[in-house]
């Protein structure tokens, strides 16, 4: 069995509710219909319904499913700026910067993930916005997890008929956010990654710390912060398996 057709059985046991705020693209109502087809997760679109289903009819996309929620008719609206006015009014934002945020598909979704009360569980964005557009949001209103020290990026690939990585299913980070991160910093994304690893896949993580060298066959400031890095991944958690 493989790691996706693991994933919809354990999401049908458990479904979530995951927020898209791109629903006018054309990829996430595709996506929204199958999700739905296949009743792994429940969706929310986030924009104009008339819009989002106009699109969807023109595409023969059967959406019905999905919730739709527009933020400036939403009877959500006024609490969530207040909601996003006190989480960033420490940083000088107002009622009048709130008003408008709470506007945009991303901000109003992360705020709905944020709402306890809203029942939604995530959120993917990243079709029509910026990694920065979509991670400035979550990092203002969702926060870090407790004891990070470091926001890192990750891919999930599943490669089919493979018996390397956990039957072909692998993790790799930093793929898109630190750009040239230090012995320190690839440290604290290596125990990240390996915890979202454990938390996705349900299996033991085993850390491999990538560079162009294989067990000092060429040496140079790059390969010297990988066996820094490495070195300080065994020192924090002794319990991983990890190499370089």
């Amino acid at each position: 069995m493989s790691f996706i057709e693991e994933i919809k059985i354990r999401a049908r046991k458990d479904i979530k509710t995951i927020v898209l705020p791109e629903a006018l693209d054309i990829r996430i109502l595709e996506a929204t219909e199958q999700v739905l087809k296949e009743n792994y997760a429940n969706i929310v679109l986030i924009g104009n319904k008339e819009k989002i289903e106009e699109k969807a009819k023109e595409n023969n996309l059967k959406i019905d499913g999905a919730k739709i929620v527009d933020p400036e008719n939403s009877e959500k609206y006024e609490e969530y700026v207040d909601l996003l006015y006190e989480l960033r009014k420490h940083k000088g934002m107002t009622k009048e910067e709130a008003s408008k945020l709470v506007k945009d598909p991303v901000y109003y979704g992360m705020l709905m993930v944020k709402d306890e009360k809203s029942n939604a569980d995530g959120l993917v964005s990243g079709a029509i916005h910026s990694t920065s557009d979509t991670l400035r949001p979550a990092l203002q209103i969702l926060k870090t997890a407790p004891a990070t020290k470091l926001v890192s990026a990750f891919f999930v690939m599943v490669v089919p008929d493979c018996k390397y990585g956990e039957n072909g299913t692998f993790i790799f980070a930093d793929s898109g956010l630190n750009e040239n991160p230090d012995p320190e910093a690839l440290s604290e994304i290596a125990i990240s990654s390996s915890h979202s690893f454990e938390q996705l896949v349900k299996k033991e993580p085993k850390i491999a710390m990538l560079s162009y060298s294989t067990y000092g066959s060429a040496k140079s400031e790059l390969t010297n912060k990988i066996i820094q890095a490495t070195k300080l991944v065994k020192e924090k958690r002794s319990d991983l398996i990890v190499d370089r």
